[in-house]
């Protein structure tokens, strides 16, 4: 099996030589379906491909761009990608990079509050948030910089970095409400929530995600215990969204508009079963039981976003009728990572196998629909099956090392050593210290070169 995700990653990475396909023009400026998949390349042990795309970042990346990027894909895509192929490598010139476009992205938060603008140019530093938000900025583009930024200043002794991520966190928790749960739009003026839509799917998702990585980054000290307390305390607020459907029992997370529930659930939120799954340690063991289950019960509703289709692939979102189960609401594919990455946490916290089992149908299904001479695109109906043209990167940086993943020894990016950024990016995990000043650490970090094939890491 890993065989055959080794030669489908080799066939997708094909797309970097052919310019016939549609590219997001970000992709094409900042180099970010490289850059997305120089881990998963350094992963799976494909070395010539490697080798081909660490010379093109030495020599042809430039970020010297009069382009406005977003901040949180930049982060996440390619400050995440830089300094995961860094901590995988111990190559310096990675670390460079990411270094360079991180301070082309400072910034955007320059802000009253100190909630960054979610949009700059990178050669100007103009910074600014899109119109349709009505000048706010968005909680998961805000929220989901924290473990990149900390690493970089880990990396380099640099504590800018790290001071301006974390001080988002700060500022939210100074009116963090009883049940965790913030709306998606968050004012850079005022630090303070807008009345607006509370999801765990899209422009939500990730800021939860990180209040719970970012304790275990800093391996769960004193000195982050704080991420957890915020984090535990969103977790209250997720089982106020949960529902059950009927007759199937499906469990759900519902979306909240003031005091109404929608029964509405993307499939960008099934990374919550992982992340439930990973955090649930954290309890005793009458609440870890607890939350392990509703993991449990959340990647099965999942998987059947997946199962329910006649591609076998999921649509964008699904809604909960009575006496109707799930239905698909927008039913595209674009060939998102979430439910595999829960399937991924699942396997390795539990070594049940029904896991890899899902993640092998679900592999076979984008074998079935979405693979090409070229590498894999979207569908933009999975009721049809008709396909789009376009592979975004996150296809290869997050879907395919995930399953991956799936089907390595668990000693292949162990998750006592690393953590994942929401881009699928493995990062170290290094200790905090209480008061620890960055540019003075003694965990400030040079990477070492690790292994990559099989039993290797660790």
């Amino acid at each position: 099996m890993l065989g055959i995700l080794m030669r489908s990653m080799r066939g997708a990475t094909m797309s970097f030589n052919h310019s016939r396909r549609k590219v997001l023009t970000a992709l094409v400026v900042l180099g970010a379906t490289l850059i997305d998949a120089l881990d998963t390349l350094y992963i799976m042990g494909l070395d010539e491909q490697f080798q081909r795309a660490r010379e093109w970042v030495a020599n042809s990346l430039d970020f010297n761009k009069d382009y406005d990027a977003s901040v949180f894909e930049t982060t996440i895509r390619v400050v995440g990608g830089l300094l995961s192929t860094y901590d995988l490598s111990g190559d310096k010139v990675f670390l460079e990079k990411a270094r360079d476009i991180a301070d082309r992205l400072l910034p955007a938060w320059n802000t009253p509050s100190g909630i960054p603008y979610n949009t700059i140019n990178l050669v100007h530093g103009n910074a600014h948030n899109p119109g349709w938000t009505g000048g706010d900025s968005i909680l998961a583009d805000s929220g989901t910089e924290q473990l990149e930024f900390i690493a970089l200043s880990h990396r380099t002794g640099d504590p800018k970095y790290q001071q301006k991520a974390e001080n988002v966190i700060a500022v939210l928790n100074k009116t963090f409400p009883d049940d965790g749960l913030l709306p998606i739009y968050i004012s850079p003026d005022r630090g303070t929530g807008s009345y607006s839509t509370i999801t765990f799917g899209a422009m939500g998702d990730s800021f939860y995600e990180y209040l719970l990585k970012v304790w275990i980054q800093g391996n769960k000290t004193s000195a982050v215990r704080n991420y957890r307390e915020m984090w535990e305390k969103s977790m209250k607020g997720l089982l106020t969204l949960v529902r059950k459907t009927t007759p199937s029992s499906f469990t759900y997370l519902c979306e909240k508009n003031g005091d109404s529930l929608s029964d509405k659930m993307d499939e960008l939120a099934c990374f919550a079963p992982g992340m439930l799954a990973l955090g649930s340690s954290g309890y005793g063991p009458d609440d870890s039981q607890k939350i392990f289950t509703l993991a449990e019960e959340l990647a099965w509703t999942c998987y059947n976003f997946y199962q329910s289709t006649p591609t076998k692939l999921a649509g964008e979102n699904y809604f909960f009728r009575p006496g109707e189960d799930l239905s698909v609401g927008t039913s595209w594919n674009i060939l998102r990572p979430e439910t595999v990455e829960s399937l991924f946490y699942l396997w390795r916290l539990t070594g049940n196998r029904t896991y890899r089992e899902w993640g092998w149908n679900i592999f076979q299904a984008f074998e079935k629909n979405s693979r090409i001479e070229t590498g894999y695109v979207g569908l933009k109906d999975v009721n049809t099956g008709v396909k789009d043209d376009m592979m975004q990167s996150f296809f290869l940086a997050e879907t395919l090392k995930y399953l991956y993943l799936l089907f390595s020894p668990s000693s292949v990016i162990s998750l006592d050593e690393w953590v994942f950024n929401t881009e699928a990016h493995p990062l170290k995990i290094v200790t905090r210290h209480d008061g620890e000043h960055i540019g003075q650490s003694k965990n400030s970090q040079t990477s070492k070169t690790v292994g990559r094939k099989e039993g290797r890491f660790g």
